[in-house]
């Protein structure tokens, strides 16, 4: 009897290293993390092998997702993270808070159409660029963040590096340039 618990034992834990080794190869690190609770809670609850399985890709995919938004908010180069839900609409009666969230949707940017911020100092231009652009990276627009005179900057060595079209190509990558 205790030999059999021991069998069972040592397959169990072979399944979890198989599963954990096959995991990494597919490179599926949100299964590998839960892939232990979710099957327990798919035991408890008497749930189909489809159902389990349907638990676990929706996890991977849900987790995907949201490392993806991650990378492109990074990606962007901002020089700090700026939401739009942060925004005292408040303290500035003067920015449209309905026009704000409906650039938030980021259609704008699919659509091509620029957005110009323009106002007085310590209005939240900055603090809105930066939401809007971090909107549209979650959104899953290519986005990057940059200064004007570093853009000039950038532009000017380009040019005298004979690199000038490389540069420009890369800056048309992008969905949105803040």
């Amino acid at each position: 009897m205790a030999r059999a618990a021991a069998r069972d034992e040592l397959t169990d834990t072979a399944a979890g290293a198989a599963i954990e080794q096959a995991c990494r190869i597919l490179r599926l690190p949100a299964i590998r993390e839960r892939y232990g609770e979710i099957a327990a809670a798919a035991s408890r609850q008497q749930a189909s092998c489809k159902g389990f399985l349907v638990e676990l890709l929706s996890l991977e995919c849900d987790d995907r997702e949201q490392r993806r938004k991650a990378r492109l908010v990074r990606d962007a180069g901002f020089p700090r993270p700026k939401r739009i839900e942060d925004f005292d609409f408040a303290a500035n009666p003067q920015v449209p808070a309905a026009l704000i969230h409906t650039l938030a949707r980021s259609a704008w940017v699919g659509a091509g159409q620029p957005a110009c911020l323009i106002g007085d100092s310590g209005t939240g231009k900055s603090h809105l660029l930066i939401g809007l652009g971090t909107a549209a990276a979650e959104n899953g627009c290519r986005v990057s963040y940059t200064t004007a005179a570093a853009l000039v900057n950038e532009l000017a060595e380009a040019a005298g590096d004979k690199t000038l079209s490389r540069t420009i190509a890369r800056y048309g990558r992008v969905d949105l340039l803040c």
